[in-house]
């Protein structure tokens, strides 16, 4: 039976900073066999699609992980900035794995810590302890910020001034 990736931190970052990996291999991939022998476009609009939406779950996933692991607001905008390169996140996965980073469990209570008495992370526990709504929610936003950015279209489709 498939271990359910939402049951830790560590568990949730890691599938998505794989997948992350795979889908820039596939697109890389892609390119590569294209500019050799002539894909079809569908192929990497496709295998495109595929990573864009890994990505965002990526972006996702490294912001809940760096909230629920006290990352901080650098590190955590790092983990997921790094996902534009292609393999970046592989050696900050290694990194943080290597330093503990990953370690622990969801943070459903509140603790003695006082950084739990501010109202973000109230939010975030409530949330943290409704998982169904929580991914809903995340997966509406990953819908919106990535039909926006298949509206606005490539780079490369941009109007130039």
């Amino acid at each position: 039976m498939a271990k359910n990736i939402f049951t830790s931190p560590r568990s949730l970052y890691k599938s998505f900073a794989l997948s992350e990996g795979v889908t820039w291999t596939l697109l890389l991939g892609g390119l590569a066999y294209r500019a050799l022998f002539g894909a079809p476009q569908i192929v990497l609009t496709i295998i495109g699609g595929i990573h864009g939406a890994v990505f965002l779950g990526y972006g996702v996933s490294a912001a809940l992980v760096g909230v629920n692991n006290r990352w901080g607001f650098g590190r955590t905008v790092l983990a997921i900035s790094l996902a534009i390169i292609p393999f970046a996140t592989a050696p900050f996965e290694m990194s943080a794995e290597r330093k503990g980073r990953l370690v622990g469990q969801w943070r459903r209570t509140k603790s003695e810590d006082s950084r739990d008495n501010n109202w973000f992370d109230s939010l975030y526990r409530w949330f943290i302890n409704r998982p169904l709504l929580l991914a809903l929610v995340l997966l509406t936003v990953i819908v919106a910020i990535f039909s926006a950015l298949l509206f606005i279209g490539p780079p490369g489709g941009w109007p130039q001034d």
